[in-house]
């Protein structure tokens, strides 16, 4: 039997579109193997959001070559979408696709396998208009599945290589979208991730139909779903609108994922972030007005060029004053090409790092915060797995982590919970 091997670095993006890819060589007889093993073909899905992303996909694409030589080895993703040229130089590799084409991935290889001629058809992203339609109705390890509804970004954020990798919003037909939501809820499936590179940009590109609109169409048609999350929205896109949705719609979670990126004006202007500190948290502010229990998570970057202890500490004090339950911290990571790797000012990563850790104990302190309220209430969990001391692991729908003892058989199912205790990093609890 015909082998295929799997290695996807990066964003929840990518864990899609690699599940999606994996479906079709499974329709062509081919068996998925670990990437250690020696397969016929290994398919590398690449990130090139930092250098670093860059230097582990090329150091995959040579281990799969150095496992098996006579292997096809198939680039894939954003790497192999703004630097096509890098990848061609690495003697072994069979094809190189970007973000598009990869619906053709199989016939790709039959190509390569018939010729052994380089095959790279990665072509300017920036003229693509239509969303490449990658269907997954199942995924091997969860039991939330990733539905991928646009691509692209239009935002331009000046550390940012993505828009050159991924293309302009382009949003996927909402037909497409319902269907696939329904074919995962009947493969088992009770929680649904909304997920893309921008992905509250849906329906920037289409007339009269926004991601509101998705959302109540996703609530209203997609039977037996019990939970809707969305991956990341930007401030900008969170209108009146959608909030009294939010707070109507038992189905999509008490949970946001706001990137704020600075707390401090200056910063986000080098960034080219086109809201002020002011407008997001009065956004904020109205927001837990409707939803006082809600969840709000965020990605802070620290060490950005310029960035002053004054500036910094401004962001720390902005952090406390939304009251966040947790943060996701990245050092400033110079990515050529971005017209912020070519600012004056670069910080020295040892301030870097100090800013780091301050920030992931900032939240661990709002975690704790935030968790603590929920002791001796009761939250519905979707069990996920059970740990090494034979508890069951699951999530309520703010996102908090919990542990509780019970059958196997809760796992994908919701159950109702009451908190007991919090020891870092979970919610303890017990059947109600």
């Amino acid at each position: 039997m015909k082998t295929v091997a799997f290695h996807t670095l990066g964003c929840k993006v990518n864990t899609y579109e690699s599940e999606a890819m994996k479906k079709l060589f499974i329709q062509d007889d081919y068996e998925v193997v670990d990437f250690k093993e020696c397969a016929d073909v290994y398919v590398i899905n690449t990130c090139t959001v930092t250098n670093t992303g860059d230097a582990k996909s090329r150091q995959m694409i040579r281990r799969a070559i150095r496992t098996n030589p006579l292997a096809c080895v198939v680039v894939v993703g954003c790497y192999s979408q703004v630097a096509s040229q890098e990848i061609e130089a690495i003697e072994g590799v069979g094809v190189i696709l970007g973000t598009q084409h990869r619906n053709q991935i199989v016939e790709y290889v039959k190509q390569y396998n018939a010729t052994h001629q380089l095959i790279n058809v990665v072509e300017n992203i920036m003229q693509t208009q239509r969303f490449e339609d990658l269907k997954v109705a199942s995924f091997s390890e969860n039991t939330r599945a990733f539905l991928k509804i646009q691509d692209g970004c239009n935002n331009f954020c000046t550390y940012c290589i993505i828009p050159y990798a991924r293309g302009l919003v382009r949003s996927r037909p909402k037909e497409s979208v319902i269907e696939e939501a329904k074919a995962l809820v009947a493969n088992g499936f009770v929680e649904i991730v909304l997920t893309g590179i921008h992905t509250a940009g849906y329906g920037l590109d289409l007339e009269d139909y926004n991601f509101v609109d998705l959302l109540k169409d996703l609530c209203h048609e997609v039977k037996g779903l019990k939970r809707l999350r969305i991956s990341s929205i930007e401030t900008s896109q969170i209108s009146e609108e959608m909030m009294a949705l939010l707070a109507q719609e038992n189905i999509i979670v008490e949970h946001l994922h706001i990137p704020l990126q600075s707390g401090c004006d200056s910063v986000l202007k080098r960034m080219n972030r086109k809201y002020t500190t002011q407008a997001y948290l009065e956004k904020v502010k109205r927001i837990r007005e409707l939803m006082p229990d809600i969840a709000l998570t965020t990605d802070v970057i620290v060490g950005f060029p310029q960035e002053s202890e004054e500036e910094f500490a401004t962001t720390v004090n902005f952090i406390q004053e939304v009251g966040y339950s947790s943060l996701h911290v990245f050092p400033y990571s110079q990515r050529r090409n971005t017209p912020a790797a070519k600012m004056s000012g670069q910080i020295p990563e040892n301030i870097k790092q100090q800013r780091v850790h301050t920030l992931l104990d900032l939240s661990q302190q709002l975690h704790q915060q935030y968790a603590s309220r929920f002791i001796g209430r009761v939250v519905e969990v979707i069990f996920e797995e059970v740990a090494s001391d034979g508890e069951l692991v699951g999530h309520a729908d703010n996102y908090l982590k919990v542990k509780a003892h019970g059958p196997k058989s809760w796992i994908g199912e919701i159950t109702k919970i009451q908190i007991e205790e919090y020891q870092t990093p979970y919610c303890l609890g017990k059947a109600v």
